[in-house]
């Protein structure tokens, strides 16, 4: 007698067996009339998943699947430390992963830590993470599934962030007690909760101090350090350049820092600058850099916390959906001084 299988159906529905295991299992990757043909044919067939390969799912890898979308950013390699300070105790390791903020990648990942080599996954988004279908798939599987810094809001699990409104609200008042009236935002993604939620904490500062305001200050920048050096260095030339910056993240700064040097600026005689960053060496720059510096350390610690509570359990319980925010603290440095 015929052992109907993965493979066997395969066979019968010309497709390879890999997406027949995907539809099986509802991946995100299949289309909806694969699926239905699938599920259509296990049916007539009596198919039966192999109870050994379901078992698999039930024991333990000891791994943690951490995603993050670029390892350039200090902030990730801190919550990384934290993550792995906890896990380490209880036998559990991490396997890293880089988005390198492309949403594509992010989607081959997730798919991979779907085939059971993880127990859990802790990440933050990519910059073009706007769809999360990828990400309901992990909680339809079963798989723990918690957020830190840049969240997916509609997916009902933990998620710790900062006070990024209002420390944008902060920093931007900064800037102008120290004599700024022409600041501009650099942003780097409009989809994500981070930019959104910085930019609305700057603007309301600009409001509240009844400044004009256009909105050719928020700058849009790239990906790619290059085309950020020309696009800073376009609006540092003409007289009528902006007296301060905000930049919502570190490696914007950075290419400031670059473009304000090679326009022959003096920073903070000409220009002020602040930055959200969590950069160790802030203080030996010329001059010293201002930041706000998230709690990374202490967010990886509390999101591996929470897991390993809730993966040691006898048994598995859904992890509970709220955010959690940790304060972070702005370090008053001479680039944004008068």
């Amino acid at each position: 007698m015929t052992k109907i299988n993965i493979k066997y159906l395969a066979e019968k529905l010309n497709m390879a067996p890999s997406t027949v295991s995907r539809a099986l299992n509802d991946s995100y990757e299949i289309s909806k009339a694969t699926k239905e043909k699938v599920m259509a044919l296990a049916k007539e067939l009596n198919y039966q998943p192999n109870p050994y390969a379901r078992s698999l799912r039930a024991h333990r890898s000891k791994t943690i699947g951490v995603i993050i979308p670029e390892r350039i950013n200090n902030f990730f390699a801190q919550v990384i430390d934290g993550i792995e300070e906890i896990t380490q105790q209880y036998g559990y390791h991490l396997l890293v992963y880089n988005s390198h903020e492309d949403v594509e990648q992010e989607k081959k990942i997730i798919s991979y830590l779907l085939g059971g080599r993880v127990d859990a996954i802790v990440m933050s988004v990519s910059s073009q993470t706007s769809s999360t279908e990828h990400l309901e798939q992990v909680l339809r599987q079963g798989i723990p599934i918690i957020f830190f810094d840049r969240i997916a809001q509609n997916i009902p699990t933990t998620k710790f962030i900062t006070n990024d409104y209002q420390s944008g609200f902060d920093a931007t008042m900064h800037l102008i007690q120290s004599g700024c009236r022409k600041i501009y935002f650099l942003l780097l993604s409009k989809e994500i909760t981070i930019g959104k939620e910085r930019l609305r904490g700057y603007l309301d500062a600009i409001k509240a101090s009844n400044l004009p305001f256009l909105e050719n200050w928020v700058i849009q920048c790239y990906q790619e350090e290059k085309k950020n050096l020309e696009l800073i260095k376009s609006f540092l030339y003409p007289m009528d350049r902006p007296d301060g910056i905000l930049s919502s993240v570190e490696k914007l700064a950075i290419s400031a820092y670059h473009a304000i040097k090679q326009t022959k600026l003096r920073i903070p005689e000409d220009i002020k600058l602040i930055t959200f960053s969590n950069l160790k060496i802030a203080d030996l720059m010329n001059p010293p850099l201002s930041t706000i510096s998230q709690p990374a350390y202490e967010i990886g610690r509390e999101c591996a916390k929470l897991l390993m509570n809730n993966l040691n359990k006898s048994k598995q319980i859904s992890i509970e959906d709220k955010v959690i925010t940790i304060p972070s603290v702005i370090h008053v440095r001479s680039s944004s001084c008068s």
